[in-house]
């Protein structure tokens, strides 16, 4: 019965099988079970799956590879500028003194062709000064926040001459400007003058020490590319000196104490960035050292951050002391030494401090070329914050040849790299207006010479009310786009208009505003790029702590 059974069940198998198909040769080729010849497809939904998979990864191939092709062609544009225009003698001479925030951004924007442009700057090229706190600690590279002044000029209309040259002296009544080179190598001719239809005076100021003992001797300032890079060296000197064997506790506390003179957003800045580099990168390179360092911050007013609101000015300083970061306001400095710094309390008290480096952020006061420029008219420059000028940024006191913009000009705004851009791009179109109002004067005296006729008149009569009208110059109006400060932890802080009022916050999502508004702020493709890696390198493998 079992047999039979067995029997039963091949038999059934053999008939929901295919039956075996002999190949050539004799060989034995066995059939699929199923009946159905088609082939074998995966179910639709698979399929769909699939497909939307493969135009996803089409679609972003498209989108990537397209982004990197207009990247590529913006660089290479920038590379490649194009012939430019010759010097014309025809056209009135345009100088501009200084390659900051206000040359920089009249440069950006004037019309070269309606000028000969002359740019004579001791540096040859733009610093963003609000990112110079981040190089002093190594979270930037000191080459990604400055543009070469000439890649700016090469790309206008017209040929612009670069001079790396200190100005030394301005002659507003025969309207010229003698300059020396001041670089380590030079040639045959080292001083020279040059004469101008109209001038920006755009030198920008120097660090002020209010005359107090030692800061120039023993102090690191925040001004220029060279004083981060100082910084950043003395500060590890004092890292590796703290480490050398052998030193007294006491020794090491002293040169591990970094205090940093001045309250405005520089000095929080600094302080910010030296808590960031203790955290992220000392504490793993330099373990045994880490907990001995401290951060002091010295102010003489009562509070940091004058320019931001209360509210603010409060989430700094708890973040702060978050952070082990001591805020010592209304204290003043009274002498830098070699290995302390002497400070006058609230109190009134004198106390003598050991420390190991002083960052001094504590104002500028104007530069000798600008301060000879005023004595010469001692009638209408006055003001000892600066050169005064009028609404259309002229100096007060000349023929109207004569334009100051930046630090080294006292307006009722703050001197801010904010304004001083505002001021320089404001100026671009008043040039353009002043070219078109003397095309206009030209073109009329060619019209009032030649022999009268209807058409001549009726022209006349045209030029005549588009000169009026070009002769109507607009005021310099400044336009606040907020303040912005970094203050460590990877938070910011921004005092921003909105509306009739204005918005206060802080935070780590204020810290990804900031990054994202400087980026912006950046005046190119290239140095938005080169900063962005930077971040991204730190964020990656840290800051370098190797000493040149």
């Amino acid at each position: 019965m079992q047999l039979a059974r067995a029997r039963s069940l091949v038999g059934r198998s053999l008939v929901k099988s295919r039956p075996p198909v002999f190949a050539p040769h004799g060989r034995l080729q066995l059939r699929p079970a199923s009946t159905d010849s088609a082939p074998i497809t995966p179910p639709k939904p698979a399929r769909r799956r699939w497909a939307r998979f493969l135009q996803i990864v089409g679609g972003a191939t498209v989108v990537t590879v397209g982004t990197l092709g207009v990247f590529y062609y913006a660089t290479q544009k920038d590379r490649t500028p194009g012939v430019q225009l010759p010097h014309d003698p025809s056209k009135k001479t345009l100088v501009v003194l200084g390659s900051g925030w206000g040359a920089t951004s009249l440069l950006k924007s004037v019309d070269t062709s309606d000028y000969n442009v002359i740019v004579i700057s001791p540096k040859n090229y733009f610093l963003f000064t609000p990112l110079l706190p981040s190089v002093a600690v190594g979270t930037l590279n000191p080459r990604s926040i400055i543009q070469p002044t000439r890649y700016v000029t090469r790309h206008k209309a017209r040929q612009v001459s670069v001079i790396e040259a200190s100005a030394t002296e301005v002659d507003p009544v025969a309207k010229t400007v003698k300059f020396e080179d001041t670089s380590e190598i030079q040639g045959l001719v080292s001083t020279t003058t040059v004469n101008y239809d109209y001038l920006v005076f755009a030198v920008g100021a120097e660090v002020q020490t209010f005359n107090i003992p030692g800061v120039k001797e023993h102090a690191c300032f925040m001004k220029e590319l060279e004083d981060a890079e100082k910084m950043q060296r003395r500060f590890l000197d004092c890292l590796e000196s703290a480490a050398f064997p052998g030193q007294t506790q006491e020794e090491v506390d002293r040169l591990l104490h970094m205090v940093v003179v001045g309250g405005g957003p520089t000095g929080i800045e600094v302080s910010g960035e030296i808590h960031d580099f203790l955290e992220e990168d000392l504490r793993s390179w330099y373990p045994e050292l880490a907990n001995n360092v401290k951060i002091t911050l010295v102010e003489a007013l009562p509070s940091v951050l004058p320019m931001f609101s209360k509210q603010l000015i409060d989430y700094t300083e708890s973040t702060f002391k978050e952070a082990s970061i001591d805020i010592l306001t209304k204290t003043m400095v009274k002498e830098i030494k070699e290995k302390s710094v002497v400070l006058q309390r609230p109190d009134k008290s004198i106390v003598e401090v050991p420390c190991g480096l002083v960052i001094w952020a504590a104002g500028n006061k104007l530069r000798k070329v600008t301060q000879d420029l005023m004595a010469k008219l001692p009638q209408a420059q006055t003001n000892r914050r600066g050169i005064t000028v009028d609404e259309h940024l002229r100096m007060a006191g000349t023929d109207g040849s004569i334009f100051a913009i930046g630090d080294c000009s006292a307006t009722s705004y703050a001197p801010t790299a904010q304004v001083a851009s505002q001021q320089g791009a404001y100026l671009a179109r008043i040039f353009a207006q002043i070219a078109k109002r003397d095309n206009l004067e030209a073109r009329l005296r060619e019209l009032q010479s030649a022999p009268q006729a209807e058409e001549t008149a009726a022209e006349v009569t045209s030029v005549t009310k588009q000169l009026a009208k070009a002769e109507k110059l607009r005021p310099f109006q400044y336009s606040h786009q907020g303040s912005l400060a970094y203050i460590g932890s990877d938070k910011a802080i921004a005092d921003l208009p909105f509306f009739n009022g204005n918005l206060a916050t802080g935070g780590v999502a204020t810290f990804l505003f900031w990054r994202s508004a400087y980026l912006s702020t950046l005046f190119s493709l290239r140095n938005r790029t080169l900063v962005a890696t930077d971040w991204i390198k730190v964020k990656l493998f840290g800051r370098d702590v190797s000493r040149e």
